[in-house]
């Protein structure tokens, strides 16, 4: 590959440091986890034609396989508090590795205005490409003390929309979990399919958690997926909080529930585990 159209192509080598510019300024409920125990940091995945960087954090344990999660970036791509998730889940004793999944298109992390971020930056990434570079990250981690058996993946925002994706896409995911992901809704070219459309062709279970008041994901669409899944005999089990709105894991954003996040964690996890990871 001539080592210009490289440079052009991947746009994010590197991972930012804190928040997105899009979502400050954070609020005090923000939750730092420390990396005590730990190996947490940036790490490099090959993928078909560079290499993009991922936040990865796994027990700091040498010569053990861990069953591993992807975490798929919210809209506003990989920053502090996907990475934060991250080591949440390897507390938990898991490989949690979430690959910057915009990293040809644009670095989200300095746009101030969420449409800007959508037009620019969000609406030119293929799903295709997702699939592939999840892929990439799933054959990384298991050369990487990943155990390839074990593999589940967490979406949140933009990745709760993946979740459901990757679920119809992968032979070797065990599990998914799709926090506040669109479930109906336009299609572009880039973005050919909704989840709706995909449920006949789940190959992993999935859970999901949404907000009742979430005025982004109505919620006669996820009555509609919950019936879908049962007329096509899928695992499915999908959560609706009442009093939450879009984001209500988000603890550095005004529309954090606790309660909902907390309950909906647990919950993952013991899926996770029901499932073989």
């Amino acid at each position: 590959m001539d080592p210009k159209q490289n440079r052009r192509d991947f746009l994010i080598t590197k991972l930012s440091a804190g928040f997105a510019a899009a979502v400050l300024p954070v609020t005090a409920a923000t939750i730092t986890t420390d990396s005590g125990g730990l190996v947490a940091g940036e790490v490099e995945i090959p993928v078909a034609d560079g290499k993009i960087p991922a936040y990865r954090a796994m027990p700091e344990t040498k010569g053990k396989l861990f069953p591993t999660v992807l975490v798929v970036q919210e809209v506003f791509g990989v920053h502090e508090h996907i990475k934060d998730l991250c080591r949440r889940l390897s507390k938990s004793g898991y490989l949690a590795i979430a690959p910057a999944l915009y990293a040809r298109e644009g670095d989200p992390a300095k746009i101030t205005d969420v449409q800007e971020l959508m037009s620019k930056i969000v609406a030119k990434v293929p799903d295709a490409q997702v699939m592939t570079d999840l892929d990439a990250t799933a054959n990384w981690a298991a050369k990487n003390q990943g155990d390839p058996r074990k593999l589940a993946l967490t979406g949140f925002c933009w990745g709760g929309r993946i979740a459901w994706l990757y679920a119809a896409h992968s032979d070797q995911l065990k599990a998914s979990a799709a926090w506040y992901g669109r479930l109906v809704g336009p299609v572009t070219p880039l973005q050919p399919k909704n989840p709706i459309d995909l449920v006949s062709q789940l190959k992993a279970p999935v859970i999901g958690f949404y907000g009742g008041k979430d005025t982004g994901i109505p919620q006669d669409s996820v009555v509609q997926m919950r019936e879908s899944l049962v007329s096509a005999e899928k695992i499915g089990n999908i959560n609706v909080y009442p009093d939450a709105q879009h984001g209500f894991n988000a603890d550095y954003r005004p529309g954090y529930n606790d309660y909902a996040a907390s309950d909906a964690w647990k919950k993952m996890l013991t899926f996770f585990h029901e499932k073989g990871v």
